[in-house]
């Protein structure tokens, strides 16, 4: 009944344009008052607990470090070192876009924010071009949802803390199926250029590679050292996120000489305005994860799931759908905040490894961002490049039927992810 009663209350007051957050703090109230819990002090003090959590502190720092490569030229210097390397073959922009993404991807772990980045480059270069635009904007968005996989990964981070995950397990865990997603993508579209009649660009020199490669050695070297770091245990996720932002200033300021002093302003504000939605998304959740723990849902989702609770296979196969559906709806952020405090019960009951389960949540999550009808990062590719909604959404079925097949192949190979112990 409470799960019901949850469920219903969030749906509608979404329905009528809400804003998620409002949404939760509603429907938990609701709760609360149907359970007897009539103290308005504990809607305060969840709140204020789950957003005083030490981990989440990398969120700020990784959306500065966001804010900073895109303003400092990192983007345009990988997008311009790619098309040297790959320019001069059919289809190469299309290649270049999936190699920007995933590097991209590397350094910044937005996907809305790499999507408007690369988006912004490269829309006007491959319609100039002769591409079919809303193929591109189909790659580009499909490109950009690798950010949430790959580390570092803002969706790993909440996901981590909301269901008490190592996340830098989840960040190592993501790589390999990060890869999985760029080379799906090459597949697909090596077959799609086949049928693109466009221009191809003069091919680089070799000392005209070098020269782009060497001027796109500093942002390369930042997920290196992030990755490296976690991984030989130099230092936590929120200590990286620490350093990727001071690094990427650094870099943008007096290397690449890109941000002026007088844009730092914008730069922490806009990092600010970013974090400040997200960490009161995450308070309002953490009433309702507070209240879903109390009112014993994961336990009335196992009744329901309980002919698969013995089969970790197609326990996960069943959850990974329901992720997927409701992604449709809904966006990243509050899908990852509501559902996991709800999921973890539930996989620790059927054997299933959290971090294992992580990465393929937050993959199903980051697809619901390019599906309609919410879609945000085509929302996004929509705004940047002036395209259909409609003509976008035709285009993007094959990347997406790609996502589906890698995220199948994960399922059914659980070997393939590597997760550190």
């Amino acid at each position: 009944m409470e799960l019901l009663l949850f469920t219903s209350i969030l749906i509608c007051t979404m329905a009528i344009g809400l804003p998620v957050a409002f949404a939760l703090i509603v429907a938990a109230i609701a709760l609360m008052t149907f359970m007897g819990m009539n103290d308005p002090i504990l809607v305060i003090e969840n709140m204020w607990e789950g957003a005083n959590s030490f981990p989440l502190m990398a969120v700020p720092f990784f959306m500065l470090a966001g804010e900073a490569m895109n303003a400092g030229g990192i983007t345009k210097r990988i997008i311009a070192m790619s098309i040297s390397w790959f320019g001069h073959i059919r289809g190469g922009l299309g290649y270049v876009t999936i190699i920007a993404a995933v590097i991209m991807a590397s350094l910044s772990g937005s996907a809305v924010a790499d999507t408007a980045a690369l988006a912004a480059v490269l829309i006007p270069l491959m319609r100039g071009a002769g591409y079919d635009v809303h193929r591109v904007g189909g790659l580009i968005a499909s490109g950009g949802i690798i950010a949430p996989i790959i580390p570092p990964s803002i969706g790993m981070i909440l996901y981590g803390v909301s269901g008490q995950v190592s996340i830098t397990k989840l960040f190592m865990a993501g790589i390999i199926p990060g890869l999985m997603m760029g080379f799906g993508l090459m597949l697909t579209w090596w077959y799609l250029a086949k049928k693109e009649d466009v221009k191809v660009l003069p091919k680089a020199s070799m000392k005209e590679r070098l020269k782009h490669t060497g001027h796109s050695f500093w942002a390369i070297l930042l997920p290196i050292v992030v990755i490296g770091g976690l991984r030989l245990g130099f230092f936590t996720p929120t200590e990286a996120a620490v350093m990727a932002a001071v690094y990427s200033l650094l870099v943008g300021i007096f290397i690449y000489r890109e941000i002026k002093l007088s844009m730092l302003y914008s730069l922490f504000f806009n990092a600010a305005k970013t974090t400040a939605v997200i960490m009161f998304l995450v308070g309002a959740a953490s009433i309702s994860a507070w209240l879903i723990t109390a009112a014993n849902m994961p336990a009335q989702l196992a009744v329901l799931l309980k002919p698969v609770i013995g089969h970790p296979r197609l326990l996960v196969l069943c959850l990974v759908l329901l992720v997927l559906v409701i992604g449709m709806a809904m966006d990243f952020t509050p899908n990852v905040l509501i559902l996991t405090p709800v999921i973890i019960p539930i996989l620790r009951q059927g054997g299933v490894d959290p971090v294992y389960f992580g990465v393929l949540f937050i993959m199903a999550n980051a697809i619901g961002l390019i599906t309609p009808p919410v879609g945000t990062v085509l929302n996004v590719i929509c705004g940047v490049g002036n395209l259909s909604m409609t003509k976008l959404v035709s285009k993007i079925s094959p990347f997406l039927v790609c996502y589906l097949i890698v995220l199948g192949l994960l399922i059914l190979f659980p070997s393939i992810m590597v997760i550190p112990k």
